[in-house]
């Protein structure tokens, strides 16, 4: 039984990694990745320089790798109109190990007062994607008793190519006034052809739409000082093809400590996780305006796939951002512009 378990972890594991070539992952903690969530937040921050990082370890629990890291850099240049910033992502799949390397360029130009700002962002990037051929487990190799048989050699024969380079773009727009947030963004504009075969497999287009509000918990405080607190519930939303997802959920922040609490849907509205996460804002409130950002969360399955069988999700990140020495910038809005959303 534990053969025939294990067997059917592996083809799931195997169905999923190429299964996933038509589908993104998404981030719990999607605002600590935000070009990856919408390329009109980029030089969206109080600061002239930031820096993020996020990995995810995904379904720990099931033979084969599911990660993804995400890493960036922008800059806030006013006299630029906005900022311009360049991301990486990797991830990697499946006991295949599919594997994709992406690197894009962003920029942004906003428009607005001391209290709103409109941006529109435009990204473009180029992704190659490669899978072990080797690492492949055809229906020849199965025996019906016995499971997978180790050693064994198939008869199909994969495709020569196992290497593809495409072009990939992404435009997004986000708006921000007083203590509310909304953006659409939507990547792979150009669905680009994913084919290893030669036979026609397009990307489809990632739609995403969020919004969020910050509810002040504390009166009379003095801007800079990052004594508030606050309540800040969000929703986010994907579509690619016929599969959505949406993240709802509270944030709780008080001083340096951001704790949060999400319920992720899939598919038909169906149960897909529980995140708890916990936020630290280190070193906040110095005249440079630097802050060091380490966050933590963890994802609890709740689908049919369960808990028991995935060890839930797990994701780590850290940001960085800071003003230049004697930047114009600092403490320009006042407090006004609310950026400070997580």
């Amino acid at each position: 039984m534990k053969l025939y378990l294990k067997c059917v972890f592996l083809l799931y594991v195997l169905t999923r990694s190429i299964a996933a070539s038509a589908q993104d992952h998404i981030y719990s903690q999607f605002f600590n990745a935000p070009l990856y969530l919408n390329p009109s937040l980029t030089g969206q921050f109080e600061g002239d320089f930031r820096m993020n990082m996020i990995y995810r370890n995904q379904w720990t629990g099931l033979s084969g790798t599911l990660s993804y890291i995400n890493a960036s850099a922008d800059l806030n240049i006013p006299r630029f109109g906005g900022g311009v910033g360049i991301q990486f992502n990797r991830s990697s799949e499946g006991t295949a190990f599919l594997v994709k390397n992406n690197i894009a360029a962003s920029y942004s130009y906003s428009v607005g007062t001391d209290d709103f700002v409109l941006s529109f962002g435009i990204q473009a990037g180029f992704t190659s994607r490669q899978i072990d051929w080797n690492k492949l487990v055809f229906s020849d190799q199965i025996d019906n008793r016995l499971g997978y048989i180790p050693g064994s050699i198939s008869a199909a024969q994969p495709p020569a190519q196992a290497r593809k380079y495409f072009f990939d773009p992404a435009a997004g727009i986000n708006l921000v006034y007083g203590n509310f947030m909304a953006g659409t963004a939507m990547h792979h504009i150009n669905q680009p052809d994913e084919s290893f075969s030669g036979a026609q497999a397009k990307l489809p287009r990632r739609i995403t739409g969020y919004a969020s509000y910050r509810i002040a918990l504390t009166q009379n405080f003095i801007y800079g000082e990052d004594i508030a607190s606050y309540l800040i519930p969000s929703v986010v939303y994907y579509r690619q093809q016929n599969v959505s997802s949406m993240s709802a959920g509270l944030q709780f922040k008080h001083k340096g400590l951001n704790s949060g609490l999400w319920y992720r849907s899939a598919g038909e509205g169906g149960p897909d996780a529980i995140v708890v996460s916990l936020i630290f804002d280190i070193f906040t409130g110095r005249e440079n305006g630097e802050k060091l950002r380490l966050g933590i969360s963890h994802d609890a399955t709740t689908s049919k796939i369960n808990y028991t069988n995935t060890n839930g999700t797990t994701e780590a990140s850290v940001g960085y951002q800071k003003y230049f020495p004697n930047s114009a910038g600092y403490n320009k809005f006042n407090g006004v512009r609310c950026y400070d959303f997580y």
